[in-house]
């Protein structure tokens, strides 16, 4: 499908730059960067997967419900109660 589409002539310079660096045409590095669009936009809901595992391997807070209690209580985790 051909699209119209008014892109600004520095774009179109670097685009070409781009497209001449990786011997292919504007259109197909064009075709490409649509693709990755899309595809890193495709789970941009997925909030909870995305952020998944940010806290894993983390020694210094230990136990995450201690951690949260302790937070609440204006103390810090794991002191003796």
């Amino acid at each position: 499908m051909r699209i119209l589409t008014d892109i600004p002539q520095e774009d179109i310079e670097k685009l070409d730059a781009l497209a001449a660096r990786s011997k292919r045409s504007r259109a197909a590095a064009i075709r490409e960067a649509v693709k990755l669009y899309l595809v890193s936009n495709a789970n941009n809901n997925d909030w909870i997967a995305r952020g998944a595992g940010y806290w894993k391997g983390r020694d210094d807070i230990g136990d995450g419900v201690e951690y949260q209690r302790a937070m609440r209580e204006d103390r810090t985790p794991y002191d003796e109660i």
